[in-house]
């Protein structure tokens, strides 16, 4: 029995009057309200039920994923519409990302490939027809894409990429391999980055079952379980002039991409970190040790109180990262400054939850561990933690680190 101060509080009271402590909602504007309300609700109907049994038998429900556009229109939502996209504003498209990753890391990828790594280099660099062609079926997830430019042997440094287009009398051969792809198998169309005869890194456009292209699933991988994750390969591809992105060459060209993902990741981290702080809420209202609850003990409303503030600060950085896109004055270190921050802010959270939940925090039943997996991976894709360091530390100072030591 507890004692007359210590009455039993209603974990879900509790996170609902966390949630509305700050008031955060009342700085999003209508449209951007009405996405989070779609978004939420979605994953509360399509997600949550069954995301814990996908991570455990490495499965992504894609006829589900799929509906992200035919239903809810979010695929490459806030390109222009001329282009399939919906006019969204990046805010709404971030409130997306943040409800989805409340979900899982997997279908909050699965939007960021989409649109960010997929969609976007289409519109930004890509011929008329090309957007003709790929845009309309991307947007509404008829199809499926993919993004190459990691490679075994070169992750952080892009630069260094093997894959090559070496031109072949009227037409181009494709050679090398990409790894960490997400959706390769499943793609119908994969954008691949490679080095030209003159070293110039280009954009290709490979459809799937095209001769000497492959791709297989990633057959040992503890973390992104519940997602896709593929390994490319190709072997004299034959490339026309035609599936070449025509408007933009050189590495800044797949890192203008990887700008957009990372702010969709900006994003999401803080649904994640929500779900894994709710998670540890809703844990210490409602187990009793030593006569209380956990969550009256000190130790534990510290961690509690920790998450709350990095959360809110995360959310803060994510929203003026949103408007300062709106608004054109968006530089690549802000992107950097809000993945690097909001994801290890999120990875944080995830270990002192993990840790409050005791030995259910590596459960299936407290799905904290998910989180935690899922979150190793995206502390390092799209350009790792200490990576983020050195593009701020370039802002910073003027001077790049981005060179080997002497």
């Amino acid at each position: 029995m507890l004692p007359d101060n210590l009455h039993k509080i209603d974990p879900e009271e509790a996170i609902q009057r966390v949630r509305a402590l700050l008031s955060i909602d009342d700085m999003l504007e209508e449209e951007e309200l009405a996405v989070r309300d779609v978004v939420r609700a979605f994953v509360a109907d399509n997600v949550l039920p069954d995301i814990d049994k996908h991570f455990e038998d490495k499965t992504f429900p894609l006829d589900v994923g799929r509906r992200l556009g035919s239903e809810l229109g979010l695929f490459g939502c806030a390109l222009p519409d001329e282009h399939c996209g919906t006019g969204a504003s990046y805010t709404a498209y971030g409130v997306a990302n943040q409800e989805l990753e409340y979900g899982g890391s997997g279908w909050r990828s699965l939007l960021s490939v989409q649109s960010g790594l997929v969609m976007y280099p289409i519109h930004a660099y890509g011929s008329e027809e090309q957007r003709a062609t790929w845009l309309p079926r991307l947007h509404t997830g008829e199809a499926i894409g993919c993004f190459g430019l990691t490679e075994p042997g070169s992750g952080s440094d892009p630069g260094s990429m093997r894959t090559t287009l070496r031109r072949n009398g009227d037409h181009y051969l494709l050679n090398g391999a990409k790894a960490w792809i997400t959706n390769g198998t499943v793609a119908d169309v994969a954008v691949v980055w490679a080095k030209d005869d003159e070293g110039k890194v280009r954009g290709v456009l490979i459809e799937k079952g095209t001769p000497g292209f492959t791709a297989t699933d990633e057959a040992h991988k503890f973390s992104l379980r519940a997602s896709i994750t593929s390994n490319l390969a190709f072997d004299d591809v034959v490339v026309h002039e035609d599936q070449i992105l025509p408007r933009r060459s050189g590495l800044g060209a797949p890192l203008g991409c990887l700008n957009q993902a990372r702010y969709g990741i900006a994003w999401g981290a803080v649904g994640s970190a929500r779900y894994t702080f709710e998670a540890a809420l809703r844990y210490t209202l409602e187990r009793v040790q030593f006569g209380a609850p956990l969550a009256a003990f000190q130790i534990q409303q510290e961690k509690l109180a920790w998450m709350f503030s990095e959360i809110t600060k995360a959310q803060l950085l994510a929203l003026r990262l949103g408007r300062l896109k709106e608004q054109g004055k968006i530089h690549h270190a802000h992107v950097s400054l809000g993945k690097r921050n909001n994801v290890w802010m999120a990875r944080e959270c995830a270990r002192k939850a993990r840790e409050m939940l005791g030995a259910y925090g590596i459960s299936g039943e407290y799905p904290v561990w998910r989180h935690m997996a899922d979150l190793e991976s995206v502390y390092t894709y799209e350009g790792t933690h200490d990576v983020h360091a050195l593009i701020m530390g370039q802002a910073i100072t003027g001077i790049s680190a981005f060179r080997a030591s002497s």
